[in-house]
């Protein structure tokens, strides 16, 4: 009931649609009763069994009373027109009502398409939304194919499952309800017994997809699995060969794909067996009906005629493939209803960096930065522990330290990726967690070791995030950043699509790129995280002059792992395990002959 209630959430936004669709599938309903009830009439007429009614009887609103009143018009019809006629009529009539009730039918589908489109289009944009607020521990804590799968395959899955099921769900109750009323009217006796049967084949249905969705659920967790080595094994690919592990790469999937292939061969089964399970369960009760209304129409005195018996089992039959088409809707149900819950815990995710509702406005970085006792903890880990580094403006403050000493998860909070377990940090004695975010992050420009480019062109790659550049701005910010002489040699120039990830190019193109979109933005504080140590020497040189050409006047946090990068820097700050161990110049460090002089001995440099 939870999952029905999740789906009637989603559908809530389109309830004026849904209710006209109701109300055409109600209107399609009616004249299909309509249309079937002529039957009885129409037998009557073609083997000569209708008595003449000459006086008009008072109508009633009874099984009995409207037959009545029928069998008195087709006699005026048949005394004043003949036999003929009254078939032309009845025959007519048959016509008409088929007719509405097939534009009826098209009407409230096409009522309901638009929703199904929709709901999905506002799935995906919440999804892609929730992918960009997110933390980024997030990431940390989730399989980047198991994301993907979520976002693809499982908002599909709910289009294949659940909406394409709408339709049945807004229509066939509808049509149960008013032909077993219908049924009840002719004769309630006979549906009575109707009723005692239906139950039974109910319960074995449910018995029959019970497991679905865990099933379901299961089966998207190993989707998942795949799709995430389908990743790995493409960005990894060079190691895989490197290392002659294509076999094993290959042995780990197909593990993988069997178990997800017994798993949907499992759920396929349990949900297609409904269909045919279901349908012949429909045909036993229909044999039991003939048996019975059989019985009922051989004893003397009955008021249940031939022609209404069999009105009766033809209105009943119609019954039938709408109760087999809920069944195959439920069966679809419980397996998108896997999806919906797995979507719905991406969509639910905590944001963890929220604004403040009286957060305020920032235009600009005027005197200093300050940490104030900051501590952040990854889960149970202590990766930060009383942090106090004041940072002022215009100077370059370097951070040091062995691998894993929390050099980047410290810059990482500046621009709220993370926040603080404890401690404050301050910019211009303005709590960050005080600031409009969006305002809080165009104070930074961040070039980072991992080059991050998108397949998109060159141009769009450096004005990524900016609006209405002019080429000019974007051509001063590749010279500057010293790729300009590159992209000119480029047979599209700034039009050059860089490939994924940037694959086109090489790495200190790709940084350099990098800087040129920071020197665009250019914003009054710097982030470098490692910018020049994954690139060769000449590479580095030109890296490192566009470096020194982005920090010209601004406030500087650079990230060093080659300490000879940084021998110029007015402060820094060595971490080890998360805490300040030595601060101050390069001289200062060196003649302390601490943790600082150590990285430099074992760097072999020349100081």
């Amino acid at each position: 009931m939870k999952d029905y209630k999740k789906l009637f959430v989603l559908l809530r936004p389109y309830s004026f649609r849904l209710g006209l669709a109701v109300f055409f599938n109600l209107l399609y309903t009616i004249f299909s009763i309509a249309s079937i009830s002529l039957l009885a009439p129409f037998l009557s007429l073609i083997f000569n069994q209708i008595p003449l009614t000459l006086e008009e009887p008072i109508f009633s609103f009874t099984s009995g009373g409207i037959i009545l009143y029928v069998k008195y018009l087709l006699s005026q019809i048949i005394i004043n027109h003949g036999v003929f006629r009254a078939l032309i009529i009845l025959v007519l009539s048959v016509f008409v009502f088929f007719l509405l009730k097939n534009i009826f039918y098209y009407i409230s589908m096409w009522i309901i398409i638009p929703v199904r489109g929709n709901l999905i289009k506002d799935l995906r944009n919440k999804a892609y939304w929730r992918i960009l607020i997110l933390p980024l521990s997030f990431y940390s804590e989730h399989r980047k194919g198991d994301i993907l799968t979520r976002v693809i395959n499982d908002v599909q899955d709910i289009d294949f499952y659940i909406l394409r099921s709408l339709q049945q769900l807004f229509r066939e109750p509808i049509v149960i309800v008013l032909f077993l009323s219908t049924l009840f009217f002719i004769n309630y006796e006979f549906t009575l017994f109707v009723l005692i049967a239906i139950p039974i084949a109910g319960y074995v249905i449910n018995r029959l997809q019970r497991t679905l969705k865990q099933k379901s659920l299961t089966a998207k967790e190993k989707q998942s699995n795949m799709l995430s080595l389908y990743e790995e094994s493409i960005y990894g690919l060079r190691i895989i060969k490197a290392f002659n592990a294509i076999n094993g790469m290959y042995k780990r999937f197909t593990n993988l794909n069997q178990f997800y292939s017994k798993t949907q061969i499992k759920i396929n089964r349990r949900r297609d067996l409904s269909s045919p399970m279901s349908e012949f369960l429909g045909s036993c009760i229909v044999i039991l009906l003939l048996l019975y209304g059989g019985q009922m129409i051989l004893k003397p005195n009955n008021s249940f005629s031939a022609e209404m018996f069999i009105t009766y089992i033809v209105l009943f039959t119609q019954i039938i493939n709408p109760a087999k088409t809920i069944s195959e809707a439920t069966a679809n149900f419980k397996k998108g209803f896997a999806s919906l819950t797995r979507i719905e815990q991406l969509i639910l995710s905590e944001e963890k960096i929220i604004e403040d509702s009286e957060a305020q406005d920032i235009s600009e970085f005027k005197s200093h930065i300050h940490f104030h006792n900051v501590s952040f903890s990854y889960e149970e880990k202590l990766v930060l522990d009383s942090i106090n580094i004041t940072i002022p403006k215009g100077k370059i403050i370097a951070i040091c330290g062995s691998s894993g000493s929390g050099k980047s998860t410290l810059v990482d909070l500046l621009p709220r990726f993370y926040d603080p377990t404890q401690g404050s940090i301050y910019i211009d004695d303005i709590n960050i967690k005080k600031m409009k975010i969006n305002q809080l992050r165009s104070l930074f420009g961040i070039v980072s070791q991992e080059n991050i480019l998108f397949n998109d062109t060159i141009f769009n790659n450096i004005a990524f995030g900016l609006k209405n550049i002019d080429k000019q701005h974007v051509i001063e910010a590749a010279k500057i950043a010293n790729i300009y002489s590159f992209i000119n040699t480029l047979p599209e120039g700034f039009e050059t699509i860089v490939g994924d990830r940037g694959m086109k190019l090489s790495g200190g193109q790709k940084q350099r790129i990098s800087i040129a979109r920071a020197i665009l933005k250019n914003p009054p504080i710097l982030i470098l995280d490692e910018a020049t140590s994954s690139l060769d020497s000449e590479s580095e040189l030109l890296v490192q002059q566009a470096l020194n050409n982005l920090m010209e006047n601004r406030t500087s946090i650079v990230i060093a792992h080659r300490l000879s990068t940084i021998f110029s820097a007015d402060k820094i700050v060595v971490l080890e395990e998360g805490k300040i161990v030595e601060q101050g110049t390069h001289q200062e460090l060196i003649q302390l002959n601490g943790r600082y002089k150590d990285l430099i001995d074992l760097q072999d440099l020349n100081i």
